[in-house]
């Protein structure tokens, strides 16, 4: 790679109305041990309309020179995720030979970067020619968060609410069909022509599932990490909910084989359930007994690994909402198109 043709890797960050975190967000990707001649960094905004543009530009001012990576902001009129990831895929330097997805709401370590192309290299080893992407750990912000994203980051880490996609926790190198915060190889996403811009949400399980197609390999990495702040109200947790089923069903009316029997076992259980009682069966409730012990189960553990006495129900809560929500999703996605998401508004 050579420095004096301009950077070789971008990192892209679509945001909207992400004030809050932005500023952490750049200073950690600024803040790299990689060579600023290598990277760059390229915000894409949807129309905010809280100060994000503003700190964003702030950064960039007080950022200038060879000290530190080229940034960007660009603006996104479409405004969704697809639109701004094919968007900086048609406009960044043809320098570029991997494109890192970030977003406003997660910082990464000084030696991020680094570790991403490391990682690439040994699966590069592993894949030879046809691997077009590498995936990374997600892990919870280790601040001072409030009791309820507690909550969600407990139900995201119970067997009952882990879905072995995005926050998946893996500690070996591997084939993957789900990546999380991928860099993706540019000469592959141009083979499939980008990201799906129908998709408002799921866009990137949907673009995973046509490089799979088109003969690509998709594998993860444990040691880059991502920090990401989860979901910090119960309102905001249940609109995430219903938003993952709902485009859930959209990729796999698409993508049939994408289909996981675990995401339909609450839909299934609900089934059993009112077959049973409306069969007269005088034992219907075992199966809402079961669950409802599971979910206290998983609070309990949580109460006690970690003394928070209000996840003995805030766990339970959380995974009886994620349940609900995106099962809603699954029907709801049968009937309307999309629009944009508001969980984090």
């Amino acid at each position: 790679m050579d420095e004096g043709n301009g950077p070789s890797l971008a990192t892209v960050i679509p945001v909207y109305n992400e004030a809050t975190h932005i500023e952490a967000c750049l200073l950690s990707l600024l803040q790299q041990s990689l060579h600023p001649s290598r990277h760059m960094i390229l915000v894409i905004d949807g129309h905010s309309t809280d100060a994000t543009v503003e700190l964003v530009n702030n950064i960039i001012e007080k950022h200038q020179g060879d000290e530190w990576p080229l940034v960007q902001l660009v603006d996104n009129p479409q405004r969704s995720v697809a639109h701004a990831r094919n968007l900086a895929l048609n406009t960044l330097p043809s320098s570029v030979e991997f494109l890192v997805e970030m977003i406003g709401h997660a910082t990464v370590g000084p030696e991020h970067l680094e570790q991403r192309l490391e990682a690439w290299g040994a699966c590069l080893e592993l894949a030879g020619d046809r691997l077009a992407a590498v995936g990374v750990r997600v892990i919870g912000h280790t601040e001072s968060v409030s009791r309820t994203a507690a909550w969600v980051e407990a139900a995201l880490a119970s067997p009952l609410g882990r879905s072995g996609g995005q926050f998946s926790q893996f500690s070996l190198v591997g084939q993957t069909k789900v990546p999380a915060f991928v860099m993706h190889n540019r000469k592959a996403l141009n083979a499939v022509q980008g990201w799906d811009e129908s998709f408002i949400t799921s866009q990137d399980s949907d673009l995973s599932m046509r490089l799979l197609k088109a003969g690509f390999l998709l594998y993860r990495h444990p040691r880059p990490e991502v920090f990401m702040h989860k979901r910090s109200t119960l309102k905001q947790w249940w609109k995430m909910g219903h938003r993952y089923g709902f485009w859930r069903t959209k990729v796999l009316l698409k993508h049939p084989s994408r289909a996981k029997w675990q995401e339909f076992l609450p839909l299934f259980g609900l089934l059993a359930t009112l077959s049973l009682f409306f069969a007269g069966m005088t034992w219907y409730s075992v199966l809402p007994g079961v669950y409802g012990g599971a979910l206290l189960v998983s609070g309990l553990v949580h109460a006690f690994r970690h003394r928070g006495l209000s996840a003995t129900l805030g766990v339970p809560l959380c995974l009886f909402m994620l349940h609900v929500s995106f099962t809603l999703g699954l029907f709801d996605g049968l009937l309307r198109k999309g629009r944009p998401s508001s969980d984090r508004d």
